[in-house]
């Protein structure tokens, strides 16, 4: 990955790949990458950059527009938290077995582990949602793989960053623990678009013609995810 700038764009250039055309991605960080034919020098990639310019501006003000929806939630009782696309009040509660609990409709927090820091509140939730979401995940992904007519690997699910998923050459599959925040509609989509990147590594008419295949209403949920994705954060 090399760090490239032409005029007032910064951006981050991939590795090459087979395909024919330049690919162009705000990602979710507001970084521009750009993945380009493996024919390409860096000086052309610059030129094409350049020639995309309106199109990168325009999508980067949407991406400020769209993260102005982002939210600071605060650890007090009443808060809300999202599990499932669900909201849940936080109740602080005293002397309980487990950290963080969900239980009669609420997330009982531990009260000491608020006394320790917020870090220590946001490790407990987000523990929280790799140890429901994982079993949950892989049951969804078992369940697609057969549709879409691969084999899934391993399911992971963690912290990626800017990422809300990835899959490897070999098929394993990765999740953001902070899509266990999103409605399951919006989970299997995720999942879905991961699967289908074991046909396709790209995002090819080809690979999307494959998601569409088990997701007719596919862009609606990639729609719902743009949008609304920043919300899902603690």
């Amino acid at each position: 990955m090399q760090l490239r700038q032409v005029r007032d764009i910064e951006y981050q250039l991939l590795p090459g790949s087979d395909r024919h055309t330049t690919d162009i991605v705000i990602e979710r960080n507001g970084v521009v990458t750009v993945r380009p034919p493996k024919r390409m020098t860096p000086e052309q990639v610059d030129e094409t950059v350049l020639s995309k310019r309106m199109w990168i501006y325009r999508n980067l003000a949407e991406w400020r527009d769209l993260n102005a929806r982002r939210v600071t939630r605060e650890w007090v009782s009443g808060e809300t938290f999202l599990y499932l696309g669900s909201g849940y009040r936080l109740q602080l509660v005293p002397g309980q077995d487990e950290p963080l609990k969900l239980k009669d409709g609420r997330f009982c927090l531990r009260r000491e582990v608020i006394e320790r820091g917020g870090y220590d509140a946001h490790q407990v939730f987000e523990a929280f949602y790799k140890t429901k979401g994982l079993p949950r995940i892989e049951k969804r992904v078992a369940y697609f793989a057969a549709r879409v007519g691969v084999a899934a690997g391993a399911v992971q699910i963690k912290d990626l960053g800017y990422r809300w998923a990835s899959c490897t050459k070999s098929g394993d599959l990765h999740f953001h623990w902070k899509c266990l925040m999103a409605p399951l509609t919006i989970i299997d989509y995720i999942i879905v678009h991961e699967l289908c990147h074991l046909h396709h590594r790209d995002h090819s008419d080809a690979f999307w013609n494959e998601v569409d295949k088990v997701l007719p209403d596919y862009r609606e949920r990639k729609e719902w995810l743009r949008i609304r994705g920043a919300e899902l954060d603690l």
